[in-house]
């Protein structure tokens, strides 16, 4: 039994790297390379079969972890800011998806509760993809991307009641019951948002202080893990999504210090895991089935991609939106979502759906999902096709405003809020250069926050911190670690994964200066020889010497990476020095 299992997990993870590789070989989205290795590995196709079961509970754990990260990223200030907006666009979009669908599907012939239950799985967008792609496609800050990823995290909170009212319906039960279900289900989404407040504004904080005072990266990794997937079991005990817990958690933890250490943790997990979901929906997919439904599904999916665009995109103009933002933002929404086939498993458990409509709507969601990333990918040059505006300004005008330091581009990120640290940081402020700070000293953070600076706790050593900062639209890093071997790891690691960016680095001497310059440090400035330079420049100037020739001097020496001042290069320093009083 462990063999056959082993042997199955190492056929999933070879197809996996293969084809995820060959897609992005392609620069097509790996999603559509997690669906075909489920395709391949599948009951419907032939060859090796591995049992879909073995991979829902893993992959409903990548779902949660997914909105744990949103979360991080729609903070409880941020949501109240958009809430006007979202709140009713959101609404107004899965009751007018809802209805829309459900009356079209009822005409064609479908039962009233089969067409409710179509209406419903037809009104959830994909979260999973449509955060992937923004992410990859560096929109995620646009305006246009953060509204359409915040109507698609409302859509997964408006799945709650679905998921009361289908098995209501499926047992044919009065009206008066599903209000009382309804009601109950509203009533238990008020207290997991409670009981996860609360725990964020009175125990998460303290408990990271303690964890991180401990200075252990696995200890901190654990007890992300454990406080995402407690709150998972929260809300599942309660009857609601798990992912909503893992989103609530993760909005509370938005407001600390510790958000981008946190993020840098749970990555690993949530790609992993959202990559083995999208292989259990791609076992879903019946290729013997096909024939039968394929012009159903392939009507259903364009007609889900084409009403879900119109819906959005009017109601989000109606808001004061630009058109182009508008059609942008239906464009992204109009994909089907993994919270659709939640609902399908319940509506068929149920049923109230079953037989050919199940197929049709299950594969009509598949080759949406499949089609989707192609239309967000082109989704500015779509929405300008239909606006008919070859312009880009309406482009720049839909940026959002950074909402936090994490948003900003060309901004400059400091390693180590030291001394050195807080005296760059406060000179970039002066200068109104945007700039984020990371420090694993839980004081330091406290005296730059206190400054009213953007200083975060983070291990400066961990790959992870710098995507979750964003490195790769960094205009700089200063790096100002005292810690000579975490100061290289930390250079080494920024040269080889971001090559064009700038790094400029603090050393305590000429040895550590060439070792960083070495690990690809642009510059790498040590204290010791800088005090001596300033020194000497001081003296230059009280006894008469040009300003301009002391500071070519010193550029000078620093060009040479500091080999003029050596002890045995005296003569070439006089040498230099004559050169430019002449």
């Amino acid at each position: 039994m462990f063999d056959q299992l082993l042997m199955h997990l190492l056929l999933l993870l070879g197809a996996a790297i293969a084809l995820v590789w060959v897609f992005q070989r392609l620069l097509a989205p790996p999603v559509l390379g997690y669906l075909l290795v489920g395709v391949l590995l599948g009951p419907y196709t032939p060859g090796p079969v591995i049992e879909g079961h073995q991979l829902r509970l893993l992959a409903e754990y990548g779902i949660v972890f997914l909105l744990f990260t949103i979360g991080l990223s729609f903070s409880r200030p941020q949501l109240q800011a958009l809430r006007h907006t979202v709140l009713w666009l959101g609404t107004a979009q899965v009751v007018l998806t809802t209805a829309l669908v459900g009356v079209l599907a009822w005409l064609l012939g479908l039962a009233p509760v089969a067409a409710f239950v179509v209406g419903a799985v037809f009104a959830q967008s994909s979260t999973t993809i449509l955060s992937k792609l923004l992410e990859e496609q560096r929109e995620e800050q646009s305006r246009h991307g953060r509204l359409g990823l915040a109507m698609s995290v409302f859509q997964d909170v408006t799945a709650v009641p679905f998921v009361v009212i289908i098995p209501v319906l499926g047992l044919a039960v009065g009206a008066e019951a599903i209000a009382h279900s309804l009601g109950w289900a509203m009533v238990k989404a008020a207290l997991a948002l409670a009981l996860v407040y609360a725990a964020g504004r009175w125990l998460l904080r303290p408990l990271f202080h303690l964890i991180v005072a401990r200075r252990s990266t696995e200890l901190f990794t654990l007890t992300v893990l454990f406080v995402s997937l407690a709150a998972a079991w929260i809300t599942g005990s309660l009857g609601l999504s798990m992912a909503f817990g893992g989103f609530l958690v993760g909005m509370m933890l938005g407001e600390t210090e510790f958000r981008h250490q946190i993020e840098a943790a749970i990555r690993p997990f949530r790609d992993v895991l959202l990559g083995l979901f999208f292989i259990g929906i791609g076992m879903l997919f019946d290729l013997s089935a096909l024939p039968a439904v394929w012009p159903l599904a392939f009507g259903g999916a364009l007609g889900l991609l084409t009403l879900k665009a119109l819906v959005v995109a009017p109601i989000v103009r109606l808001s004061g939106t630009d058109a182009l933002t508008a059609w942008r933002t239906g464009l992204l929404l109009a994909v089907g979502g993994e919270f659709g086939f939640a609902l399908l498993a319940i509506a068929l458990e149920s049923g109230a759906i079953a037989g050919q409509a199940e197929q049709v709507a299950l594969m009509s969601v598949l080759l949406s999902m499949v089609i989707a990333p192609f239309i967000i990918r082109h989704n500015g040059a779509i929405a300008r096709r239909l606006t008919r505006s070859g312009a880009r300004a309406d482009e720049a005008e839909s940026r959002l405003q950074p909402l936090n330091v994490a948003d900003l581009r060309d901004h400059v990120i400091i390693c180590g809020y030291g001394r050195v640290g807080h005296t760059v940081a406060t000179l970039l402020h002066a200068s109104a250069v945007p700039f984020v700070a990371f420090d694993a000293d839980l004081t330091r953070v406290a005296r730059g926050r206190a400054d009213g600076y953007a200083v975060f706790y983070g291990d400066v050593a961990d790959a992870g911190l710098f995507a979750a900062a964003h490195g790769e639209r960094a205009a700089l890093v200063v790096v100002t670690i005292d810690q000579a071997d975490t100061a290289w790891r930390t250079v080494s690691f920024l040269r080889a994964h971001y090559p064009p960016l700038p790094i400029i680095a603090r050393a305590r001497d000429l040895e550590q200066s060439a070792r960083l310059i070495a690990a690809g440090a642009t510059r790498a400035y040590p204290e010791a020889i800088e005090a001596s330079l300033r020194l000497g420049a001081t003296a230059l100037s009280l006894v008469g010497a040009a300003p301009e020739n002391i500071d070519r001097l010193i550029q000078d020496v620093r060009d040479s990476d500091y080999r003029l001042v050596s002890q045995d290069n005296g003569p070439r320093v006089s040498r230099a020095y004559n050169r430019h009083r002449r």
